[in-house]
């Protein structure tokens, strides 16, 4: 009859690889919590350029201490306050709302609304070609069409629209921090996809955050 002893050594070995095995499991790093953001500061498009990489994420200041995030665990909600009924029917503003009516997140600080920008601050001077970026607008998944402008008076000025076809491009200095109003045409989630792009100074090369997909959600009531 075969001896079915566990010498010494295998118990050994057989402890020391549970051992591992748990240190595997308490070393992996936690899952970000998904988050819903419903009023105050976010810089929807926060560019970065560090250790050779552009990355495109989302900065969350809706609270005292700032927070990165992977756009992938952040709901954006654009509440029925955001909800105007008196867009103009002239043609400048053809390209905002339906029958009249869009959900605006505005370029100035509302309270109780989100204050939606972006942030190339953290892309040092002389990296990219002109100090240049190219912020891209390749996809939006939703019940109508997404916009991003800014208005002097009654005078807007489209920055991307996906009305007019994708992808949409926009120009946009290193160092800036801007706001501009956010359009939406009809009540839903919307998925908007964006990617940065630079031609680094140095090499000529054209180098790309690749895409991140942002949600937000429209609500009319």
């Amino acid at each position: 009859m075969r001896n079915l002893a566990v010498s010494p050594r295998a118990r050994l070995m057989s402890v020391l690889a549970g051992a591992a095995s748990l240190l595997l499991v308490v070393s992996a790093p936690a899952q970000a919590a998904p988050v819903t953001l419903t009023s105050g500061h976010v810089d929807v498009l926060d560019v970065d350029y560090t250790s050779n990489t552009l990355t495109l994420d989302l900065l969350d200041e809706t609270t005292s201490t700032a927070v990165d995030r992977a756009p992938a665990d952040v709901t954006l909600k654009v509440p029925v306050a955001a909800k105007h009924t008196n867009v103009p029917s002239t043609a400048p503003w053809a390209f905002l709302g339906t029958g009249g009516t869009a959900w605006i997140l505005p370029q100035s600080q509302t309270s109780g609304l989100l204050w939606a920008g972006w942030n190339t601050t953290d892309v040092p001077s002389g990296t990219f070609k002109d100090n240049k970026l190219t912020f891209s607008l390749t996809g939006v998944s939703g019940p109508a069409g997404f916009s991003v402008y800014t208005a002097s008076g009654s005078t807007p000025t489209v920055l991307l629209d996906s009305g007019d076809g994708l992808p949409d491009t926009l120009s946009v200095n290193t160092g800036a921090h801007t706001h501009a109003n956010w359009g939406f045409d009809a009540a839903g989630t919307y998925k908007v996809t964006f990617s940065v792009s630079g031609v680094l100074a140095s090499t000529g090369q054209t180098v790309s955050t690749g895409s991140k997909t942002y949600t937000f959600q429209v609500t009319d009531n």
